[in-house]
């Protein structure tokens, strides 16, 4: 089956139907904005409408009427919503009528289930015209002596798309007579409303025919009803997206399209084998039936006791008959469970020697149930039923069959009056037992749409209440307070069928339920669960699978597919509890994270007896690990299923899962760690773990620390740990809080949360409580701040060293597949930690070991720029370490250029030094790690489960790379990759931070991060008097940012070296140039800033650069550096006049000096090079005038700058005018700079 032709066919089709149907009732004058009235020359048989040409739209008789009722649903839709709203739901409505009848009498005409077995959209032959249109006298429709006269005028006009309009009308109403849910009596405005082609090869119909391919449909050749179910999904997609997109609650209209979602085809297999079919073979043996089954997982091997109290069920299941088994599907969708589930009963009554035609009669009338909330599924779901009937009886479409399924009507509307004017037959003790119960009835289907199937109905009695709608006054006596009393009665008698499902009891309930959250439910919804559901309340799946199981026998069976949260997550605790106390989980495949990619989350699929057997054990399928997709996904169950000893088939009783603190599905947890758990102590029973503070407005109140001055570090903003990228040991420390004055400010600020304030500047450890990989935990010494995503565990003693070992170890880790299967790593799962500590006779060593590895990540973390601690750039190498050995895994590299009486002068040695220096951080710590994995392995006896080794890819230290491609494939997949170039960028990066007085070669760290200027820190390199580095494409400037690198790697290497320097930079650089020195000019012009945003970037922060880049365009034009830290409102008048000027000047100078070059030219060579340079000068002149306009404003401003306010507000500020206008002056605003107020 081709999804994609598919998905991109149903998407297109609804927008198409849409667009075509809103133009159709445009001509008569109904339109997004409102209802126009009809023109003044209108009469009673014919009505005009403006639609801005000089002859207005007509239309006459029953037109007329169909549009006064088209008019009559809007503004009943209306008086719930509004115009806009009420317009769109009713186009929408029509859109997809018509798309569904389309799909099925295609499917119809496929397959040749159409009464007439004439083609209705397109040709058995393969012409383009349709057999119907070829032969409409042949089609055994119902044809007048008026519709007789317009199909042969139709014809002789050569009309097409009228004739196939009225055919298809007709074959619509001709279906009525045998598939009466899906084709209504179309004399409404459906039928006014029509607007199909059949010429058109951009129309619906010519793409339905040509698009998907015809075996889709065809179920001889491997086409499904499943078709409508993927089509039905995809037409939704759209609106889905869109009501996920805005913001606010998901309304009433929205839920069916965000709470769809098809369920693929081997999982309702699995779902209807291991329930529905479960429930027959356990009490009728049959192996040949389950030989049918491929998803059938097998009884587990259970104990005597249990065995017992199962044999004593199944003498229960084998009283019953194929036609006692009641199955529902609660949310039917467009009914797929219930299209497998029919060919599983087909196959239980076969085998029970039925017939195979009585028994798709019986299973109509008996056996099958759905519900649903959208009408559209409604009508598909009730189509597909019906056809896979067909499928199996050739004369089930002859009217007299209907499946019971209906959508949930709500009873908002129902007149109430009318009640006094029923039940005229009845005596007055019924006929006031029968309006007690309907008006309960009624009340509980006010807006039933919002709840769906886990409306509670009270029982009532059916027959009664049949009875009672079924006698009104006796004809003659209708007066005004009747009319529409037909129409009530329709409505009530569709709420008593709904209400008698609702409150019945089903031996099988299997669903895929409404996923969504209760932050996206709208308040009749989220008030409705909190009442019904309180402990259920997280997710609407939820409720649904509490309420399945009151829906179910006892003992009878309950299928599932959700995600897979309710497992593991906090939130859900109570509901696992439900399905341990209340229930026994029979099967359960949980799958790999991403594998359906239909759904954004993690999902399972399970099935669960719906009462409880003590010990009893079911069958588990992990997929966790097994990438690929629902394929890779359905193949290793197969495999799992054929091989228990596969490696992730596991056997297990719920009642073990108690056993671990919050009572996670931990089916795949060896029987020693249920003991552990059992035997040690909790980790928050030994020291504290604490969530820190959230501020409500992140932006406001945190920083990074190089964003603000440095004064006010520890006095206005102290630093803060909140999370970061995956690092163990130390590290992530970028981030500062506004703390000033104990917090006042943040205390007094709306919704923040000030959490354990007592902890704050404690020693601690802390960890990403959100990770999209594993977590790693950190040491935070003390002084810093806890917050919300970097929670805490609090201790001042060694105790602490010994739970960072415990928690970077694997068996943590392996615990939290258990307890934080999820991305989110909670207070609580963290606290609930099992911790063997008084038994450890390795407490010393492991606390040694864990201090080793502290420092070693401390030591590689302040080696780059991000640290409060960097000093230095590691390739400027102090002279009593030049002479340390080299690594001698680095066997690959010749130093055949670098003189050894002063190596330290070359920058290639002192890269090698580095590079061997940043392995050998690896190496420790990775054999540390591995140490601390072997001796935790053995303190909780998981030897048959785990091994000591790390991978390379886990060591959270970089490890450095003279190329890409010489990336070790261990390391592929880790964010600690660098490479020579990563470690030149950075040397520049110093460099210009040297340029500009950030740092000193003559002091260690910070030399100025605003406040006080102190030149006695600048001896040995003199930083640039006015911050402006310009960037040029050419040596025009003797101060420009090429020259000044020279000088600096003068002073800081030996001039003797710089060539050789120089080169070593190019080459790791690459890019375009002929020289070292125009490489390393393009990697300025074109590079420097990306790779600075890059560096100065954290995650969750964004981009915070603090060298600032003036740049006018595109070519080049002009291009300068300034350092945040020492702007001043000065400062771009000083570009303006000292650097744009002048390039302007020389832009002008140089573009004379390329015209008196070609006036003297004397070859065709000179002529083109100097017309090339001459036309890019003019370009870059160009651009400079152009640029110094907006300039000239930002410069008269003369803007001051608050370093408290931070890169993203002070990136906008300096390009806002006095006047409040914006002038996009600086590199990559957009990214950059905070939103618009």
């Amino acid at each position: 089956m081709d999804k994609t032709s598919i998905k991109n066919f149903a998407i297109w089709a609804r927008n198409k139907l849409i667009a075509d149907i809103g133009y159709k009732a445009s001509l008569m004058g109904i339109t997004e904005d409102g209802i126009s009235e009809a023109l003044s020359q209108s009469t009673i048989s014919t009505e005009f409408y403006d639609i801005g040409t000089d002859k207005p739209f007509a239309i006459s008789t029953n037109q007329i009427k169909q549009r006064k009722r088209l008019v009559e649903v809007i503004r009943k839709k209306e008086a719930d919503t509004d115009y806009k709203t009420a317009y769109k739901y009713i186009i929408e409505e029509v859109a997809y009528t018509w798309f569904n009848r389309l799909i099925a009498i295609r499917f119809m005409e496929v397959n040749d289930y159409l009464p007439s077995r004439m083609r209705v959209l397109s040709s058995v032959s393969g012409k383009h015209e349709p057999d119907i249109v070829t032969n409409p006298f042949v089609a055994e429709l119902e044809l007048g002596d008026d519709d007789k006269e317009k199909i042969n005028t139709y014809k002789s006009d050569n009309n097409i798309d009228e004739l196939f309009n009225l055919l298809f009308i007709k074959q619509c109403n001709a279906l009525n007579t045998i598939l009466p849910a899906l084709f209504e009596k179309t004399d409404d405005y459906t039928e006014l409303l029509l607007n199909l082609s059949v010429i058109d090869r951009d129309g619906v119909v010519y793409k339905l025919v040509t698009d998907i391919a015809e075996d889709d449909f065809n179920i001889e050749k491997g086409g499904q009803v499943e078709i409508i179910g993927w089509l039905y999904q995809y037409y939704n997609s759209e609106p889905k997206a869109a009501a996920f997109a805005k913001k606010g609650k998901i309304s009433k209209e929205e839920i069916p399209a965000v709470t769809q979602l098809f369920t693929p085809d081997w999982i309702v297999r699995y779902m209807v084998e291991n329930s529905l079919g479960r429930l027959w073979v356990e009490g009728h043996t049959d192996e040949e039936l389950k030989a049918n089954w491929k998803y059938y997982l097998e009884e587990a091997t259970q104990e005597a006791e249990v065995e017992r109290q199962l044999t004593e069920i199944r003498k229960e299941y084998a009283k019953l008959s194929p036609e006692d088994i009641k199955i529902i599907d609660p949310c039917v969708g467009s009914g797929h469970i219930l299209v497998y589930a029919f060919d599983v009963l087909i196959q239980i009554y076969e085998s029970a020697g039925y017939s195979t035609r009585d028994a798709a009669k019986y299973i109509l009338e008996h056996n099958i149930y759905g519900l649903d909330i959208d009408d559209r599924a409604f009508q598909l779901a009730y189509f597909a039923i019906m056809m896979k009937a067909r499928q199996y009886n050739r004369r089930i479409l002859n009217g007299e069959y209907k499946p019971n399924i209906y959508s949930i009507k709500e009873s908002n509307g129902i007149n109430r009056e009318h009640l006094n004017y029923l039940g005229s037959g009845c005596s007055e003790d019924e006929r006031n037992k029968a309006l007690e119960q309907i008006v309960t009835l009624l009340d509980t289907f006010k807006d039933a749409k919002e709840y769906g199937s886990i409306l509670n109905v009270e029982k009532f009695d059916a027959e009664l209440l049949e009875k009672f709608i079924s006698q009104s006054e006796p004809d003659g006596q209708i007066s005004m307070h009747t009319v529409g009393i037909e129409e009530t009665v329709q409505e009530i008698r569709q709420i008593i069928a709904v209400g008698k499902m609702l409150s019945d009891k089903y031996h099988t309930v299997v669903t895929n339920p409404p996923y969504m959250g209760g932050s996206n439910m709208n308040t009749r919804l989220n008030e409705f669960i909190k009442k019904n559901y309180a402990d259920y309340k997280s997710d609407f799946f939820s409720t649904f699978i509490v309420h399945a199981s009151d829906m179910t026998i006892p003992n009878g069976f309950c299928g599932f597919f959700t995600p897979y949260v309710w497992m593991f997550i906090q939130s859900y605790e109570k509901l696992r509890q439900y399905l341990y106390t209340e229930s026994t989980i029979e099967t359960l495949i949980q799958f790999e994270y991403s594998a359906f990619e239909e759904a954004t989350v993690p999902v399972c699929t399970f099935t669960f007896r719906n009462s409880h057997i003590a010990n009893r054990k079911g069958n588990y399928i992990r997929l966790v690990d097994f990438r690929g997709g629902m394929e890779v996904q359905r193949k290793k169950t197969l495999e799992a299923i054929g091989n228990h000893e596969c490696g992730f088939y596991y056997e297990q009783s719920t009642d073990n899962f108690g056993k671990i603190p919050g009572s996670p599905v931990a089916y795949w947890v060896p029987e020693n760690l249920f003991k552990i758990y059992e035997s040690s102590v909790q980790l928050g029973n030994i020291m504290p773990v604490k969530k820190g503070l959230t501020t409500a407005d992140n932006e406001k109140f945190l920083r990074l620390w190089f964003e603000v001055i440095a004064s006010s570090l520890n006095l206005k903003w102290f630093r803060t740990h909140k999370g970061g990228e995956y690092r163990k040991w130390y590290g992530n420390d970028e981030n500062v809080i506004n703390w000033e004055d104990n917090g006042k400010e943040l205390k007094l600020f709306h919704n923040s949360v000030i959490r354990n304030e007592a902890f704050y500047f404690h020693r601690c450890i802390t960890w990403n409580d959100i990770s999209s990989l594993k977590t790693g935990f950190r040491f935070v010494d003390g002084k810093s701040i806890s917050n919300a995503s970097g929670p805490s565990i609090y201790d001042d003693s060694d105790k602490l060293f010994y739970i960072l070992g415990l928690c970077n170890s694997k068996v943590v880790e392996f615990i939290f597949t258990i307890t934080c299967p999820t991305i989110h790593f909670e207070v609580g799962r963290i606290a609930e930690l099992p911790v063997l500590y008084q038994n450890c006779n390795d407490i010393k060593y492991i606390v040694t070991l864990v201090k080793e590895a502290l420092e070693l990540s401390k030591l590689e973390w302040n080696s780059f720029e991000l640290s409060r601690k960097f000093s230095s750039h590691p390739c400027i190498i102090s002279k009593d370490i030049l002479h340390n050995k080299i690594d001698n895994d680095d066997h690959t590299t010749s130093f055949a250029k670098i003189n050894t009486e002063n190596e330290g002068e070359y920058i290639e040695y002192n890269y090698r030094v580095w590079k061997a220096k940043c392995n050998e951080y690896f190496k420790k710590i990775k054999k540390i790690e591995e140490e601390l994995n072997r001796i935790f392995i053995d303190i909780y006896g998981l030897q048959d489960e785990l091994n000591a080794d790390v991978a390379d890819k886990d060591i959270t230290v970089h490890r450095i790379f003279d190329t890409k491609e010489d990336v070790l494939e261990s390391m592929k997949g880790s964010n600690y990759v660098r490479t020579k170039r990563d470690e030149v960028i950075s040397l520049l990066s110093y460099a210009v931070g040297c340029m500009f007085g950030r740092y000193s070669l003559d002091v260690e760290g910070l030399a100025y991060a605003g406040g006080e200027w102190d030149d006695s820190k600048y001896i040995s390199f003199k930083p640039d008097s006015d911050n402006i580095i310009p960037i040029t494409d050419e040596e025009y400037l003797d101060d420009d940012i090429v020259t000044r690198l020279c000088t600096w790697l003068k002073v800081v290497y030996g001039e003797s070296t710089i060539e050789a320097n120089l080169d070593f930079i190019a080459d790791a650089l690459g890019g375009k140039g002929n020289t070292s020195r125009e490489i390393i000019r393009n990697y300025f012009l074109n590079d420097f800033f990306k790779d600075h945003c890059s560096t100065y970037s954290v995650t969750g922060s964004g981009k915070r650069p603090i060298y600032w880049l003036f740049d006018a365009g595109k070519q080049n034009g002009f291009k300068a550096l300034i350092y945040l830290h020492r702007y001043n409102a000065d400062t771009i008048g000083n570009l303006r006049i000292d650097y744009l000027h002048l390039l302007q000047r020389i832009y002008e100078s140089e573009s004379k000096r390329m015209q008196s070059t070609l006036d003297s030219a004397k070859s065709p060579r000179e002529v083109a090079l100097a017309s090339k340079r001459k036309e890019k000068l003019q370009k870059q002149l160009k651009e400079c005038h152009e640029y110094d306009e907006k300039i000239a404003h930002l410069a008269l401003s003369r803007i001051e700058l608050d370093l408290d306010d931070g890169v993203k507000v002070n990136y906008r500020k300096i390009q806002t005018d006095r006047d409040g206008k914006f002038y996009d002056v600086l590199a990559d605003s957009k990214n950059i700079m905070s939103k618009e107020k």
